[in-house]
């Protein structure tokens, strides 16, 4: 049996077909600036080679599979996703899996909040902006686990029409950008907990657009939680960073992102206790967690704007 399974988390940045528009204030791919694009990813997809893979900014499903065709190691994995326009026709950015894991069904898109969730009194807005795709996969030994790939609301200033260019207005532009991640969050947290009742193991991985330490990403993990006793571990997620066996400080240079030049992880893998060493129940441990994030100095045109997450699970040989 397979002893180690290795997942990742990649935000492509805009994978999309060439001369797609995507966005008022970015020009179309080329053919070659997409070739580049294209070629780049497949290289990044093998040189993680994980078993199963959640990505963000998938403008199409089409583009991604093309991708993969380019790959050495993903070329019959399965893949799960979806695509989604607005209404004047234009792509959107959407999460996808690949797996080379077997899949239970196509995965399901988790576009609504929960019933009692929203973004605020003002805003009623109760969906996600780019809606977590929810799909169970089989780990060597037949445990069927659940995996949720996301993609919360970004810390790029929500102006609306009639605002100012003052402090002010960019001060509430950046609280109306938390608030809808933390709406996002809190329906993402009721969501996972939802999962947890089945007893299975959780993986939820992506970007959070938040560190690890930020309110947002403990509303997801569920850190502090109420729950009855003995069950503290049972309900909560942790980040599998913080929990893996290699704690190296000389050689863990982790950050995905660099913003206004300051370095941050805002790309994460959570996982539910069952690849925590200190659980009973656990049926794997996270051995290391590794960031592929070179290309973010180098400033390549083709590449992402942030580094790839990989996590490394021993498997215990407990799955019955």
């Amino acid at each position: 049996m397979q002893e180690e399974i290795r997942f990742a988390t990649f935000n492509v940045c805009n994978l999309a077909p060439a001369g797609a528009k995507l966005y008022d204030n970015l020009e179309p791919l080329s053919p070659a600036q997409y070739e580049a694009k294209a070629e780049w990813t497949a290289r990044q997809i093998d040189l993680l080679d994980a078993d199963v893979i959640g990505f963000q900014e998938i403008f199409s499903q089409a583009a991604l599979r093309d991708v993969l065709s380019r790959t050495r190691h993903y070329r019959e994995a399965a893949l799960a996703g979806y695509d989604a326009i607005d209404i004047a026709g234009r792509m959107l950015p959407t999460v996808a899996l690949v797996s080379r894991l077997p899949l239970v069904g196509a995965g399901v898109a988790w576009a609504d909040f929960p019933a009692g969730v929203s973004v605020s009194a003002e805003d009623k807005a109760c969906r996600f902006a780019r809606a977590p795709l929810h799909v169970q996969i089989i780990l060597p030994g037949g445990q069927l686990t659940d995996v949720v790939v996301v993609h919360l609301k970004s810390r790029r200033p929500d102006y609306r029409h009639g605002d100012g260019n003052d402090a002010a207005a960019y001060a509430l532009a950046n609280l109306r950008s938390l608030q809808r991640r933390g709406a996002e969050a809190v329906a993402l947290r009721v969501l996972a907990s939802e999962l947890g009742h089945s007893g299975r193991p959780r993986i939820v991985l992506g970007d959070f657009n938040d560190i690890a330490n930020a309110v947002t990403t403990a509303i997801v993990m569920g850190a502090g939680a109420p729950c009855e006793p003995g069950t503290e571990m049972r309900a909560r997620l942790y980040d599998a960073n913080a929990i893996q066996q290699r704690q190296d400080a000389l050689r863990h240079v982790g950050y995905t992102n660099i913003h206004d030049s300051a370095y941050m992880t805002i790309d994460h893998i959570l996982v539910s206790e069952h690849f925590h060493p200190a659980s009973p129940r656990a049926i794997g441990m996270l051995q290391e967690v590794t960031y592929l994030n070179d290309h973010l100095l180098l400033g390549l045109p083709h590449a992402s704007d942030h580094g790839q997450v990989l996590a490394r699970i021993k498997l215990l040989g407990n799955i019955h």
